[in-house]
């Protein structure tokens, strides 16, 4: 079966740069009309759609702060609007570690900041797009988790791996929910992924050398390496999976 996703319109959120970025371009080579979307780097989300563009593809940035209901709302109208049609395939890439931070010295602040982006943005994103997936007789909804949902996490990250393991069971909860409809919801999980933004910011070079060297493939990962998972979920392929999570991490941990 050859892949196509020409005229489905896809959304991926946090998709200025890595994991989303490579996400965004795999999409758009198959034929989706991609919504780029950014916050404060608008510059990158640009470039990304820039990119798709001069390949031949169809896509547009958007600015929407994915924890923001009405932002949210305004963006998909926007997209609906410029991309011709409802989004068709959303994935829910947004999220950050914030801040390190130990549950003594937690904030209310810092907390609610790493929930909302992590998991609230998951739940109101995708409540925004369903009804048209629903009017469009189907969809796909992938969520990004990550492997510290199943480990706990590095130092400091207890609540950034709480949110993310809600973020699984929120898929599940939304398979179950949406199957009738013809819409599927995954979630992917990477493990260490290098050339990304979380990384550069939050991984000593030492911490980065001890752990790709725990990875039984022997390489850390690659954004490219997430984006192909998500096209094989995004695709025809897949359409007899639902509320599972596909782990991307070199066998560093096995369900």
């Amino acid at each position: 079966m050859k892949i196509d996703l020409s005229g489905k319109v896809a959304l991926v959120t946090g998709s200025s740069g890595g994991i989303g970025a490579a996400i965004a371009l795999q999409l758009a080579q198959y034929g989706a009309k991609v919504a780029v979307n950014g916050l404060r780097n608008m510059e990158q989300a640009e470039s990304v759609a820039a990119s798709i563009r001069n390949a031949g593809g169809e896509a547009a940035a958007f600015c929407a702060d994915v924890t923001d209901t009405a932002a949210i709302g305004a963006m998909i109208t926007g997209i609906e609007a410029r991309l011709g049609g409802p989004v068709e395939l959303l994935i829910n890439n947004a999220g950050h570690l914030v801040e390190r931070s130990s549950i003594t010295d937690m904030s209310e602040e810092l907390y609610q900041k790493i929930m909302d982006v992590n998991l609230k943005s998951a739940v109101f994103v995708s409540k925004a797009v369903i009804p048209g997936m629903k009017s469009a007789g189907g969809g796909r909804i992938l969520n990004l988790t990550s492997l510290a949902a199943h480990n706990g996490g590095g130092p400091g990250a207890a609540i950034y791996a709480a949110s993310k393991a809600a973020v699984i069971a929120l898929t599940k909860g939304m398979a179950k929910e949406l199957a009738p409809f013809g819409i599927t919801v995954n979630a992917l999980s990477p493990g260490f992924i290098g050339q990304t933004a979380f990384h550069a910011t939050f991984t000593p070079e030492e911490a980065r050398i001890s752990t790709v060297r725990s990875i039984p493939l022997g390489r850390e990962g690659n954004p490219d390496d997430v984006a192909g998972a998500a096209l094989y979920l995004c695709s025809e392929l897949a359409s007899f999976i639902t509320g599972e999570t596909i782990e991307i991490n070199g066998g560093m941990f096995m369900r």
